[in-house]
């Protein structure tokens, strides 16, 4: 009787942790298929807000994704090049920062004065 209440009394403890643990996030598999998707991984290696991205050819059946982002706190945002198949940035080069004014979009300026 001794040895089936000990028995019970691990089983019990047992029993409440694996009740008390969630599911983990499952991870996503196989290309990319969405912008959603390739703006996330781009905002997660930067740091910043992705603007735009579109497909592009890359080294495979797959292709690949061009995510522009714009980081608020930095002089310059990014380019990142995405592997569809992989979900990882192939490469990161610095732009000006996409979304914001250009030049030609700046107000027009009067200047008085003699001819």
């Amino acid at each position: 009787m001794h040895s089936r209440s000990l028995a019970l009394a691990l089983l019990v403890p047992a029993i409440v942790l694996s009740a008390g643990t969630t599911k983990s996030k499952k991870h996503a598999s196989g290309p990319i298929k969405s912008a959603k998707e390739a703006k996330a991984i781009a905002e997660q290696d930067t740091g910043g807000k992705a603007v735009t991205a579109r497909r592009i050819p890359l080294n495979g059946a797959s292709g690949g994704w061009e995510v522009d982002v714009r980081t608020p706190k930095e002089a310059k945002g990014w380019r990142c090049i995405i592997d569809s198949d992989t979900r990882m940035v192939h490469s990161k080069t610095r732009i000006d920062q996409p979304g914001g004014k250009g030049k030609s979009e700046d107000p027009v300026r009067m200047v008085k004065g003699t001819r």
